[in-house]
């Protein structure tokens, strides 16, 4: 050391107290889940009581031979009463129209519901009164569109063939469209069509207000007309809730009872696997095979279901 120059002794450092370790599951954890628990009993009850026991239930009791208001003694018969579904021709052609009925309309709905929502997504004058109108058919009870719609079918006193006949001149002659078996099922289709397009649209117009403005000024600097905005900008980004969109129409469309019961009751041309249930529950009163049609409808909507979220985890990585 130099003589003259003090050098500042170093400081001493200051030890800390270390924390005293606590396991992962303490006291209060276990008392926040407990709590937690007790908080969603009561709804897991409700789901339980709602859901849960008249699933089970329709299970035993497709495999009963359990007649409604019989006095008679239940007899279990196994998988006899899916063996007779399956074979029953009415219940071939069910599942049949049930699919053609399904596929067509939400196609439709699909198609035209995202016309309208990129319409009513644009600025124009009078926006908000075509946003309010748009809903009027799917507004309308489905017993009273299906009744209005089954007058304007009429072969004789309907405007459908008025219009199409002598104001348009499209068809040469009346058509009965609801008596002829090969127009009864599409005629029901369009009616559906007509009344739930608007919920697709509303579904799909959702989506679109979430794309921000700026993507499509940056493609249009760069020279994207508007056809390679919808497919490259557009669509991609609207899947999401285009997808969410199809598989509630879809489970909706599948499971399809009032506008074909009120426009065509049980007639065979129309008849879907909803109304064929309901056949065999109320007016057969055979409670064990139209539980096993329940059964089939349910199997059907849980695959429906397993495709659709394995289509949003796709989507989303």
């Amino acid at each position: 050391m130099e003589a003259g120059i003090e050098v500042a002794p170093l400081p001493t450092p200051v030890s800390r107290p270390r924390r005293p370790w606590s396991p992962p599951e303490t006291a209060v954890g276990r008392a926040r889940e407990r709590f937690a628990w007790l908080l969603i009993f009561p709804s897991l009850l409700v789901v339980l009581v709602v859901a849960v026991y008249p699933l089970i239930n329709t299970f035993y009791l497709s495999l009963t031979n359990k007649r409604l208001g019989s006095l008679r003694e239940v007899r279990f018969v196994g998988l006899q009463n899916y063996q007779d579904l399956f074979s029953d021709s009415l219940w071939n052609s069910s599942i049949w129209h049930t699919i053609v009925f399904t596929v067509f309309s939400v196609g439709f709905e699909t198609v035209l519901g995202m016309g309208i929502a990129l319409v009513i997504n644009s600025n124009f004058k009078g926006r908000g009164i075509v946003r309010a109108s748009m809903l009027v058919p799917w507004a309308i009870p489905t017993v009273v569109s299906a009744t209005m719609w089954q007058w304007m079918y009429q072969d004789v006193f309907g405007v459908v063939n008025d219009l199409l006949v002598y104001r348009l001149h499209i068809l040469p002659a009346k058509v009965a469209w609801m008596a002829n078996p090969a127009t009864a099922l599409p005629a029901i289709i369009a009616v559906d069509v007509w009344k739930t397009t608007p919920f697709m649209a509303l579904l799909l117009l959702a989506g679109l207000q979430l794309i921000p403005g700026d993507v499509y000024e940056a493609s249009t600097v760069d020279g994207a007309n508007k056809w390679q905005q919808f497919w490259q900008i557009t669509l991609p980004l609207v899947r999401p809730a285009l997808l969410v969109a199809l598989i509630f129409r879809t489970l909706d469309a599948f499971r399809v009872f009032d506008v074909i019961f009120v426009m065509k009751t049980y007639a065979p041309e129309t008849m879907t696997v909803a109304v064929y249930t309901r056949q065999k529950l109320i007016d057969l009163q055979r409670l064990g095979a139209g539980s096993a049609a329940a059964v089939i409808i349910f199997l059907i909507i849980l695959v429906l279901v397993v495709l659709y979220t394995r289509l949003v985890r796709v989507e989303e990585a």
